[in-house]
């Protein structure tokens, strides 16, 4: 995920919105939803009467519906954010295809391969390959929850609303089952935008002294190595999983996915795979607070730092659980010997 912003949210409008952002994210860190969306209204109906009026005052490149209806009318889907926060939102598209004529989507290019399997809507790639079609009304794929006035009780949060069965023929042979053992697949380190959410590898130490797991590495990019510094086995995946659909079918493979706050996240929970997320002590707005779970996905669990940088307690934490879990998967095998 490259962005937190929520939409509408945050952006040098006029000093007198200034305290909107706060406002926005103290909503919905803490569930009230409706609150969020009334502050939204602050900014969005100001922003669209003077857009009407030809006066704009700030043109960001989250914000792009102006209100107008759906209704039998062709929309356009930008995904502007990042990865994360389109498989996060993209859950909204088949409500949006009950009301409009019909539907485009405009993904980043690396989504294009994973969301076509969904089959659920048209698709073209971001940027300057693809010029969109002709459309009526236009959105980003942020703002769907706002047009939409979701809350946590009515959010669309039914899984898997990626279809495993388009990628189960491409599962990873490398991670094929092992006895007993618990598979787990490991990511610790999120992008560069925000370092804070990386976890160093020495600190996941704790996870060493199951018994029972066995452990897959998922990274990519220039932390893809560092489970050669580990102080426990992990075996490297990066060279297969290089793309998302590869990722997607290497997930359904693994019994469980730990990983910090990544797009990893968002995959594993619209696949409906069991996924563990590790959290700063004051994480995005996304995660709530205090909740070990998340509305958005119903195959989540949060893990959170008890203290700002305290990993370690976390990563305990974490090994408490897998070891749980480990010894009941020996204890199920056993049984049906």
């Amino acid at each position: 995920m490259t962005s937190s912003m929520p939409p509408g949210a945050g952006a040098p409008v006029q000093y007198e919105f200034a305290d909107v952002g706060e406002r926005w994210e103290a909503a919905m860190r803490g569930g009230d939803f409706e609150e969020a969306w009334r502050q939204t209204d602050r900014i969005e109906h100001v922003r669209r009467a003077r857009a009407a009026a030809g006066a704009f005052t700030w043109t960001p490149e989250y914000l792009h519906w102006s209100g107008a209806a759906f209704h039998d009318r062709h929309v356009l889907v930008r995904c502007n954010h990042g990865l994360g926060d389109t498989l996060q939102f993209i859950r909204f598209v088949p409500l949006l295809r009950e009301r409009a004529r019909r539907v485009t989507v405009m993904a980043q290019p690396e989504l294009v391969p994973l969301l076509s399997n969904a089959g659920v809507f048209g698709l073209i790639r971001n940027g300057w390959t693809e010029e969109p079609p002709p459309f009526d009304v236009e959105i980003e794929v942020m703002e769907l929850a706002y047009a939409f006035r979701c809350t946590p009780a009515t959010l669309p949060a039914h899984v898997p609303y990626l279809p495993p069965d388009r990628f189960r023929a491409r599962a990873a042979a490398s991670i094929a089952p092992r006895a007993e053992a618990l598979r787990v697949g490991l990511l610790w380190a999120s992008s560069d935008w925000d370092t804070s959410r990386s976890i160093p590898i020495e600190m996941l130490a704790p996870l060493g002294a199951v018994q029972g797991a066995r452990y897959f590495a998922l990274q990519q990019g220039r932390r893809a190595d560092d489970w050669r510094r580990a102080a426990f086995p992990i075996e490297p995946l990066s060279s297969a999983t290089r793309e998302i659909t590869a990722l997607a079918a290497a997930m359904l493979d693994l019994d469980l996915i730990v990983t910090v706050d990544a797009m990893v996240a968002h995959l594993a929970g619209a696949l409906a795979r069991p996924v563990w997320v590790l959290l700063q002590e004051h994480p995005d707005w996304r995660w709530m607070e205090r909740r070990p779970d998340s509305p958005w996905y119903p195959t989540m669990r949060l893990f959170r730092q008890p203290r700002t940088g305290d990993w370690r307690s976390v990563a305990e934490s974490v090994a408490s659980s897998l070891h749980a879990c480990a010894a009941a998967r020996l204890s199920e095998a056993r049984r049906y010997r």
